[in-house]
């Protein structure tokens, strides 16, 4: 139903709607059993993490056609071979476009969200839920500004809508995770590609102040930002380093860090927390399993990499989690990147190197 929507192709809003609150359930209900402690409604509404925003908000009516794409140039072979797979992490016809003021057109749509998981949370035992929330520069990037007279100014447009999102979230007593891959994302932007560090970390700089001007007024023990460097299996040899935007990062107002620290091109990244000092007031929430291959790892090893960072910032301020979502976009193959029954085995390593790491630090 998903795929059909967004062809254009005509769905059964009740049926759709329906069939998303039971899937959220079971969703939720796998996670529970998996061992989850915060557990998410999965998204499984959005057809992707950001792109949904365009059927939430007015304005964005419109389209671009030039080609946009976030991979490597160095490795046109893979090009082939990922369009082969019949995946499209951006799409390759173009990105859409704001055409007009932004302005809320389906502010139920959040609603409907909360709502599914508090439904979806009834009788299981957890300790919370999180519902993702697109940040405010990975929107300014994926949908082209042709209406506001500047960047900033569109900047802040977002900003002022995405508020209304963010408040209603946090409102509801569930954790506000701001997904924010852009603040990363240097080489993934194709007008960066070639600018200097700083250039990049100005731009960024904009979009941190975007964001903390949208969670104003929201208590920052209930929200988290999710920072990584593009949810794809591609070569990576061109990531910024965390060492380079951690800084950035900091300056955003939440009370925990969720960051990629599992896949091979940033798992040794855990050394910057040595030297970089996580404020007292917050959480680190490093990715300790890899949520792009179907290897899953060995609980021990994953218990190895949260008594790393727990040995850095302490024990009572790790939380352990994936690196990013397994499938934070619709497939145009309508088969999920990872295998359904591993990403299960994965959450299951993840839970026992939890317990066998806490084990650890507090015998």
């Amino acid at each position: 139903m998903l795929q059909a929507r967004e062809k254009g192709d005509a769905v059964d809003e009740k049926v759709f709607a329906e069939r998303v609150r039971s899937a959220v359930s079971e969703c939720v209900a796998k996670q529970a059993e998996a061992g989850i402690d915060i557990v998410s409604d999965g998204e499984l509404g959005k057809p992707n993490f950001v792109m949904y925003v365009t059927n939430r908000l007015s304005g964005m009516e419109g389209w671009d056609d030039q080609l946009y794409t976030n991979r490597d140039p160095e490795f046109p072979g893979y090009e082939e071979w990922y369009a082969s797979r019949g995946t499209a992490y951006f799409s390759p016809r173009g990105r859409p476009k704001c055409i007009g003021p932004l302005a809320w057109k389906d502010e139920g749509a959040v609603r409907r969200d909360i709502e599914n998981l508090r439904l979806a949370l009834r009788g299981l035992d957890v300790s919370d839920a999180f519902i993702p929330s697109a940040s405010i520069g990975t929107i300014a990037q994926q949908v082209v500004n042709g209406y506001y007279g500047s960047y900033e100014e569109y900047v802040g447009a977002i900003a002022d809508a995405m508020r209304v999102e963010y408040r209603a979230i946090a409102e509801s007593g569930f954790i506000l995770q701001v997904d924010a891959p852009g603040i990363a994302g240097q080489r993934g932007w194709p007008q960066f590609r070639d600018k200097p560090l700083a250039e990049f970390k100005k731009t960024a700089g904009l979009w941190v102040e975007g964001l903390n001007h949208a969670l104003r007024g929201i208590p920052q023990d209930r929200v988290r930002m999710h920072v990584c460097w593009g949810n794809a299996e591609a070569p990576h040899t061109t990531d910024v380093a965390l060492r380079d935007i951690v800084d950035l990062v900091l300056r955003v107002n939440v009370g925990a860090y969720s960051i990629e620290a599992a896949n091979p091109r940033h798992a040794h990244e855990w050394k910057v927390w040595r030297d970089v000092r996580l404020p007292d007031d917050k959480v680190l929430i490093p990715g300790v399993v890899d949520n792009m291959t179907n290897f899953v790892e060995h609980p021990e090893l994953v218990a190895e990499r949260i008594v790393r960072f727990a040995e850095i910032v302490g024990r009572e301020r790790v939380m352990a989690s994936s690196d990013c979502g397994f499938a934070s976009t619709l497939s145009p193959t309508e088969r999920p990147e990872i295998e359904p029954e591993i990403e299960w085995d994965k959450f299951g390593s993840l839970v026992e190197g939890a317990r066998l790491a806490s084990k650890a630090l507090w015998s």
